[in-house]
């Protein structure tokens, strides 16, 4: 294994990874919100079914990297 994917392994379990894998978790909402805007103006049940579920696993998602972000912090003293 090359140092720098050891570097990119440990940058996904640091704060910093966890911080930019929800930034770009929470960009994808903005693009179901387009997908469910657009299914309502077209009265497109099946498409606004889909948003919703797509909907559900951004929330999930954020969910498991707040726990994620939350278990890092556990080990900083400077946090309690």
């Amino acid at each position: 294994m090359s140092a720098m994917t050891k570097k990119a392994k440990n940058f996904k379990k640091s704060k910093a990874g966890v911080y930019m894998s929800i930034g770009t978790t929470a960009f994808g909402a903005i693009s179901v919100a387009k997908q469910a805007k657009l299914a309502r103006q077209e009265n497109d049940v099946l498409r606004l079914v889909d948003a919703a579920v797509s909907a559900a696993a951004i929330v999930t998602g954020l969910a498991i990297l707040y726990r994620e972000l939350k278990r890092l912090g556990d080990d900083d003293v400077l946090l309690g």
